[in-house]
């Protein structure tokens, strides 16, 4: 079984646009190829995470959303119920992201905005126990990657390993038992992506908007190298 199943968690009229971006920047990130790789949108209260166990494992990918709204839409209630079904399979899973907060939320834990990054490269530093975990043996003690959110988490659940921390937020990997791992960062991006991404998203608060060419600029200049490695990692991992 070498099959990998993408989860998209992206609607309205951005939606298409943004899903397909996900997509081109999983395969190049990890080197799959394009029949490699399924891909489920959960663009509304219709349609469900599917098949789960035909797949070596399962990638999710961000979200505009935020676990810490006052109030949630039909739509993100069913996008936390559906990712919850996740835990519940037998699969390994990469959460990216918007990922990490719903997953210390749906374990118990609490999110806030105590730590926000805004949208360009951030420093990752291994834990001890990071440098243990499957996924990143071998790798250096720190290394740079690209992220943008606007929360994080603030207390952890227990049972939730820390696997990689930063200067500049709370947690950067975790994860959670044997099969579950979530960064904070965006482990599929490089420089072009994280501007097609801002593009999509440019009046979200991710960034400042003054700073944007600036920003956008500065981003040739980060090595993902080890970023998108850890990505590649989950797929050798899972098969």
């Amino acid at each position: 079984m070498s099959r990998f199943l993408l989860v998209s968690l992206r609607n309205g009229e951005l939606g298409p646009d943004v899903a397909a971006a996900e997509l081109r920047d999983v395969l190049d990130a990890t080197g799959l190829a394009a029949g490699d790789v399924d891909m489920q949108v959960l663009a509304d209260t219709g349609t469900r995470i599917e098949g789960v166990d035909k797949y070596a494992g399962v990638i999710v990918g961000g979200s505009s959303l935020n676990v810490t709204n006052p109030h949630y839409s039909p739509w993100q209630e069913h996008i936390h119920a559906e990712l919850r079904s996740l835990l519940e399979a037998d699969r390994p899973v990469f959460f990216i992201c918007f990922g990490m907060s719903w997953l210390v939320d749906a374990l118990g834990g609490s999110i806030g905005h105590s730590a926000p990054e805004a949208s360009g490269p951030t420093e990752v530093e291994l834990t001890a126990a990071g440098r243990e975990d499957a996924l990143m043996r071998d790798f250096p003690d720190s290394f740079r990657a690209l992220t943008g959110h606007t929360e994080n988490p603030e207390t952890l659940p227990e049972g939730l390993e820390v696997l990689a921390a930063g200067p500049s937020t709370t947690v950067q990997v975790a994860r959670w038992g044997e099969k579950v791992w979530a960064t904070q960062f965006h482990a599929e991006m490089d420089a072009a992506a994280m501007k097609t991404r801002m593009d999509f998203y440019y009046d979200y608060g991710y960034f400042p908007l003054t700073e944007y060419d600036t920003i956008v600029a500065a981003l040739p200049s980060v090595d993902v190298t080890w970023s998108n490695e850890l990505l590649k990692r989950f797929v050798d991992h899972c098969r």
